[in-house]
């Protein structure tokens, strides 16, 4: 029988790139979308979950009667949990305070342990979700922490299946990968590979205003004036996590909250894509690339989108904490009138 599988985990991976049309029309590169919506968890996240947990239980570090425990923005988390539940794991995770009400509901219902820190305290800060995450996998017997952001099997997953995607499905004719970066895996497993395939591949990793990691990645050297609250989830760090190969980056593009979220409505209203707050920002950060580097016709970009807008409708798809945050007024592109609901009384 074909497309049928013994469970869920068996349609991770192998997702589909959409071309754009509207949104970078006035790019002249030929500019797809890779859509990892398609996952069944949603998100790319579902492949670091299954081959770290993978390559635990061949090393026996995984047992009957083992727990799984692991810090998220969520999709991470999600990921965990619908591969503990397949194999018979317990999940506890710990997430940060800017996580949605939705999301935690999610997780709870994928049969996790939630626990809920500050996101806006350093990240050695006894109460960050790093820190709780270690401590309890510290005192919880027969336990595993996942640790994505200094994990290299994070980087090794997308070396083994996003990377030699993309170079098949754009039958190696790929010149540009952009993709958000909060642990770096999908960045620079993905990048590894298309490098060594070709090194003038440019790979363009997207950082949030808030975040250390361009600047890092300019300087070498960590500036706290950089780190102030965002909204963007799973993208930037107040820390500098070892699943980043910064070496296989040859450029960082720092977006906004703002841009970032109208470009993910536009993205919805023109393509027809719900992509996640994620895709916003890995688009605005091609338009904001191409407004200094030159495109041609001849060249293929692809951008990853890590997960799907469902997860998202209280909060970038709301016109009401769009208009919380000021951006119904402030945006230069004004989208306000597109997105107006009427009532009829």
């Amino acid at each position: 029988m074909s497309n049928v599988y013994d469970n869920i985990l068996g349609l991770i991976g192998n997702t589909p790139m959409v071309k754009l049309n509207a949104v970078t029309k006035d790019i002249p590169a030929t500019v797809y979308a890779k859509l990892e919506s398609y996952n069944p968890g949603h998100s790319t996240k579902d492949r670091i979950a299954l081959h770290i947990i993978d390559n635990a239980e061949k090393k026996g570090l995984l047992k009957e009667d083992s727990v799984v425990v692991e810090t998220t923005s969520g999709n991470t988390g999600f990921s965990i949990a619908m591969v503990c539940i397949i194999k018979g794991y317990k999940c506890i995770l710990a997430v940060s305070d800017k996580t949605k009400p939705e999301k935690i509901a999610y997780l709870k219902a994928l049969g996790a342990i939630v626990y809920i820190c500050p996101a806006n305290v350093p990240a050695d800060d006894p109460r960050s979700y790093y820190e709780v995450a270690k401590r309890i996998a510290s005192e919880t017997p027969n336990s595993v922490y996942i640790n994505q952001y200094f994990n290299e099997l994070n980087i090794d997953a997308h070396y083994q299946s996003t990377g030699p995607e993309i170079w098949e499905q754009t039958e190696g004719k790929i010149t540009h990968l952009f993709a958000c970066t909060g642990t770096g895996g999908t960045l620079s497993g993905s990048a590894k590979f298309l490098k060594e395939k070709n090194p003038n591949i440019k790979i363009i990793g997207v950082d949030a205003d808030g975040s250390i990691l361009k600047s890092y990645h300019e300087t070498g050297e960590i500036h706290k004036e950089d780190v102030h609250p965002y909204q963007i989830e799973g993208m930037g760090k107040n820390l500098i996590p070892s699943a980043l190969l910064f070496d296989k980056v040859d450029e960082f593009v720092r977006v906004n909250d703002e841009m970032s979220a109208y470009r993910t409505r536009e993205i919805a209203l023109k393509e027809a894509i719900m992509g996640g707050y994620t895709t916003g920002a890995v688009t605005q950060g091609l338009i904001q690339y191409a407004q200094s580097h030159e495109f041609s016709k001849d060249d293929v970009v692809v951008l990853i989108y890590p997960d799907h807008g469902s997860r998202y409708i209280t909060k970038v798809y709301s016109d009401k904490w769009m208009a919380e945050q000021g951006f119904v007024n402030n945006c230069v592109h004004n989208y306000d009138e597109v997105f107006k609901t009427e009532f009829i009384k």
